[in-house]
């Protein structure tokens, strides 16, 4: 159950659908895909709900498939018959999560107060979601709430959009946000699978707020790069910062005193989340150096490399400050 969570952590999205077509449901799996959020929750609040899941189970199976709204014991039965991962629920219901905890399938029940959150410890459950976020006071409330039980993690629902999913996905207590904003009703009702998936790719990058930090580049000695550095200060009057390995020149141009990474030097990408980006990655079929990972004191990584060079430089992306 927890690799299920683990991978719904890393895509840090998770589009939640209530679907009027069963006919449109497999198309839309792939619009999502496509623009980088291989995972989908559909609700059973229409009677094409199940008939959804089980089309997209069947004919696009990398999509990682959950069912939300689900309000019964029967509910979830068929949810797994027809090929859902996980469950997500509003509220929590003893009896749901017990049942779903029996058949070994991942539940997310809905918690709003210390009191739900308490009810899914007894029950063994770690992570929750938070519904509805920005209505029951949004982040602010998230994190007061999560204060008493550092053991707990949140996925909120509600409210979250465009605009305000990063700010959620900063606080390292939220494993993912659910959301219909990147696959409106309109959307899927229309057919309009071009512009989910470009909704997609643009929520993606919200999520991971891609950026130059600096760039390397490899000189022959310490000598050359100080002299390398001083030049680049001259002309445009950055500050020189001398260190044991490189000097800076400013805050995005590092010299390195001897062979670096790459042929000619290293490129820097700064990220809103490392963890969730190499991830993402990897899904793109790029391949990462896993022996110039990089972790924090609590094991978050935040630097890694991609194995192969652009251009002539090594490429990594790394934890924004």
């Amino acid at each position: 159950m927890e690799n299920i969570l683990e991978e719904i952590g890393k895509i840090g999205i998770v589009p939640v659908i209530k679907i009027d077509d069963a006919k449109k449901a497999v198309p839309l799996a792939k619009a999502l895909s496509a623009g980088g959020i291989p995972c989908v929750e559909i609700t059973l609040r229409t009677a094409e709900g199940e008939e959804a899941i089980r089309r997209i189970n069947a004919e696009a199976p990398d999509v990682l498939l959950g069912a939300g709204t689900v309000l019964t014991t029967d509910q979830v039965d068929r949810a797994i018959d027809v090929g859902a991962k996980f469950i997500v629920s509003p509220g929590f219901n003893p009896k749901v999560v017990a049942h779903c905890i029996q058949k070994g399938i991942p539940i997310v029940p809905g918690c709003s107060n210390p009191s739900d959150i308490e009810q899914a410890l007894e029950a063994g459950l770690g992570v929750v979601k938070f519904f509805p976020a920005e209505l029951t006071g949004g982040l602010d409330y998230i994190k007061a709430i999560a204060a008493p039980y550092p053991q707990v993690k949140f996925m909120p629902t509600g409210g979250i959009n465009q605009g305000n999913i990063a700010k959620y996905l900063s606080y390292d207590r939220i494993v993912a946000c659910g959301g219909s904003w990147m696959a409106g009703a309109d959307l899927v009702n229309a057919g309009d699978f071009d512009r989910i998936t470009a909704f997609c790719k643009e929520a993606v990058q919200t999520v991971f707020g891609f950026s130059l930090v600096h760039i390397g580049i490899n000189a022959q000695d310490g000598e050359e790069a100080l002299s390398v550095a001083k030049s680049f200060g001259a002309l445009f009057g950055f500050i020189l910062k001398d260190g044991n390995i490189s000097a800076f020149s400013g805050d995005q141009i590092e010299i390195m005193k001897g062979s670096g990474r790459g042929t000619k030097g290293h490129i820097g990408i700064g990220t809103n989340s490392p963890f969730r980006a190499a991830a993402w990655l990897e899904r793109q079929g790029i391949a990462l150096n896993r022996d110039s990972i990089k972790t924090d004191a609590k094991g978050n990584l935040v630097l890694v490399y991609l194995k192969e060079e652009i251009a002539g430089f090594a490429v990594h992306i790394m934890q924004k400050k």
